[in-house]
């Protein structure tokens, strides 16, 4: 069962332009399946939309499960799932847990144009994200980026909203939502169900709405 790795402390100073980057993702990309319709394109399963897919339809070099500083929590209302969306916020009590992929530079910001309902193609500037840790891109629920650390040098991104997890009232994310995270953080086997079944019980918005039983039942309904 391999452990879940955390962020090292990003280095002082300025970043350089880098060539790859560690996407990390808290919420249904975190299957790789559902990554997979952002990097070549397609329509997920249930999903209410195509994607255009990345300009490099490389798959992920590498795949990890890491533990993030702060916590993943539900809110707003998600148009493809119902519910509450998964959101990330770096400054209150977690952990938050993930899966980094590595991908080029330009991948991650094809998958993020696509979050941020922006047509792909256009190299976003991650330096300022990097060196001070957060860079505002503008006022839409994944439009602001995060940087927590560093895996092997390369700098770990994630996306969220500009708000912090107080801002907005919680959300109950849907039983499909919900299943789907499970089935990410398990396709990582650094986790077992039960501990997935804790945590996303737990989440901000879920918490007080599901149960670490009923979660359980989704992951395994035997």
């Amino acid at each position: 069962m391999p452990a879940p790795r955390k962020p090292a402390a990003r280095p002082p100073g300025p970043a350089a332009p880098p060539s790859h980057v560690w996407y990390a993702s808290y919420g249904s990309n975190m299957h790789i399946a559902r990554l997979l319709h952002y990097v070549t394109g397609g329509r997920p399963p249930g999903g209410a939309r195509s994607h255009p897919g990345c300009r490099d339809r490389t798959p992920p070099e590498r795949s990890v499960p890491v533990v993030l500083p702060g916590a993943v929590y539900f809110a707003t209302e998600s148009v493809v799932w119902t519910g509450g969306r998964g959101f990330y916020d770096p400054a209150v009590p977690g952990p938050a847990f993930a899966r980094a992929h590595l991908i080029t530079a330009g991948q991650f910001s094809d998958i993020a144009a696509q979050e941020m309902y922006r047509e792909p193609g256009e190299d976003l500037d991650l330096t300022g994200a990097i060196t001070v840790g957060r860079a505002e891109l503008g006022p839409g629920r994944y439009e602001t980026l995060v940087c927590p650390g560093t895996l092997d040098g390369v700098p770990v991104l994630t996306f969220t909203a500009p708000w912090r997890m107080t801002d907005v009232p919680p959300r109950k994310p849907s039983a499909p939502y919900v299943q789907h995270l499970a089935a990410g953080l398990a396709e990582t086997g650094a986790w077992e169900p039960a501990e997935i079944a804790a945590y996303l019980g737990r989440c901000p918005g879920a918490a007080g709405e599901w149960t670490a039983e009923e979660v359980l039942a989704l992951i395994d309904p035997d």
